[in-house]
């Protein structure tokens, strides 16, 4: 979320919306056209577009979401309109969220009940690893994949990267919390891991961007480092429940059978 914060910060911040539309029945007839885009900011998965004096359109992209920019009239790369559910337009650019399943047009000074639970940014200004960490060990019985996961206890970890700090850490993501060894230096891995991966697109936790190469086990078949098999399992409740992968022989704990 933190590119696409990016991407569209360079399309709108600063520029007047010459014309918007919001192809989701709550909002169809809002229009934002004449106004200036004040700022465009991330919070942990959630995407805040500020609009003078004081709306806020808040997006979350949730698994299918994606917000492209183009310029002004020129979509050739873009997906099937029907997939468009809101189009931002200036002069120069166009910002086209697709299938985008959660939008909102609030009053800015609302914006706390949307994004007010959500822990410490990982990426952003108000990242503070001690209170992610005491979040964290709040519930020490709770698995630390999904822990991890939890957006109210640290902002910003999606399925790649808990399955990453999982292997790198040595544990299965089954591994209770009060398991889990030092929460402080979770998060501190977690951190560095996405900034350092804040401003590429090949996310990489190896430090090895070739595709084949970026990743320890998430999306593999064998292990990155020991070549054995990658197990699958199916972990947490639904509707939040995701699928979680790891070694056996490189992550000590349970495997989730239980």
């Amino acid at each position: 979320m933190f590119q696409a914060a990016v991407r569209l910060r360079e399309a709108l911040a600063g520029r007047t919306l010459t014309s918007t539309d919001f192809r989701v029945p709550r909002y169809a007839t809002t229009d934002l056209s004449g106004r200036v885009v004040d700022q465009v900011v991330s919070r942990g998965k959630h995407l805040l577009i500020r609009v003078e004096p004081d709306i806020t359109v808040h997006t979350h992209l949730r698994m299918d979401g994606a917000w492209r920019t183009f310029r002004t009239g020129d979509r050739r790369r873009g997906g099937p309109a029907w997939q468009i559910r809101i189009v931002l337009a200036n002069a120069e650019h166009e910002a086209v969220g697709y299938r985008i399943p959660v939008i909102d047009v609030v009053r800015r000074s609302t914006e706390g009940d949307l994004v007010g639970h959500l822990g410490p940014d990982l990426l952003g200004p108000d990242w503070d690893p001690d209170e992610a960490a005491r979040r964290l060990a709040a519930d020490p019985e709770r698995e630390i994949g999904d822990a991890l996961l939890n957006q109210r206890n640290l902002a910003g970890i999606g399925n790649l990267y808990k399955t990453e700090l999982c292997f790198l850490r040595g544990v299965s993501p089954w591994t209770p919390v009060a398991d889990a060894g030092d929460l402080r230096a979770w998060v501190d891995l977690a951190h560095r891991l996405l900034d350092a991966n804040k401003s590429g697109y090949a996310q990489s936790t190896t430090g090895d961007t070739r595709p084949a190469r970026r990743n320890w086990v998430y999306g593999r078949r064998t292990c990155l480092r020991c070549g054995g098999p990658v197990r699958r399992r199916s972990q947490g409740r639904p509707p939040q429940e995701r699928i979680s992968e790891w070694c056996p022989r490189c992550q000590r704990g349970p495997d989730g059978s239980a």
